[in-house]
């Protein structure tokens, strides 16, 4: 579904447009800070917003229905500024965001698996991210698609929030 347009659901997966930005920007800063993961005064709220460096330095995916930008999340590959996590053979994904108006759409699942398809036709092993423990909807996507907890790779940010790994293998 990366960059073709799902009939039964008018979902259109596909890289992002420099036209997209604010609109990502606007819609990722919405649901992390609207869902309660961080506060508006967190300065993690600057990157989710900055999404110009984000495209820069990794692939922004969108997903589109009725012509609006309806979700978003970052691929990173190992070693770039954006991977916080992948170890050499594995793909990251951050930042996922979709919009509440379209949530059971399977905005989500659809980028998700965007990412998935990238990853197996990079031949990459896995596909890994970091998730809150908060983030129970996306958990849901994530567990319903293989991802499976890292453990002993779970770690926290600079002011102690506790943060999870999971995990794709692709082999």
């Amino acid at each position: 579904m990366y960059g073709i347009e799902d009939q039964t659901t008018g979902l259109l997966i596909r890289p992002a447009h420099p036209d997209d930005y604010d609109a990502i920007a606007a819609l990722t800063v919405e649901v992390y800070v609207g869902d309660g993961y961080v506060t508006e005064g967190d300065g993690y709220v600057r990157e989710l917003a900055d999404v110009v460096h984000r495209a820069a330095e990794a692939e922004v995916l969108v997903a589109v229905h009725d012509g609006r930008v309806v979700g978003s999340l970052t691929v990173a590959e190992p070693g770039t500024p954006y991977a916080e996590i992948a170890l050499p053979g594995e793909l990251e994904f951050r930042m996922l965001a979709v919009s509440k108006q379209a949530r059971g759409l399977g905005v989500g699942t659809g980028l998700v698996r965007a990412v998935i398809d990238k990853a197996r036709s990079g031949g990459y092993e896995a596909v890994a991210l970091t998730t809150m423990f908060s983030m129970v909807d996306a958990h849901r996507i994530y567990e319903r698609l293989g991802f499976v907890g890292v453990p002993e790779r779970d770690w926290a940010t600079h002011d102690g929030l506790q943060l999870f790994v999971m995990r794709l293998a692709l082999s």
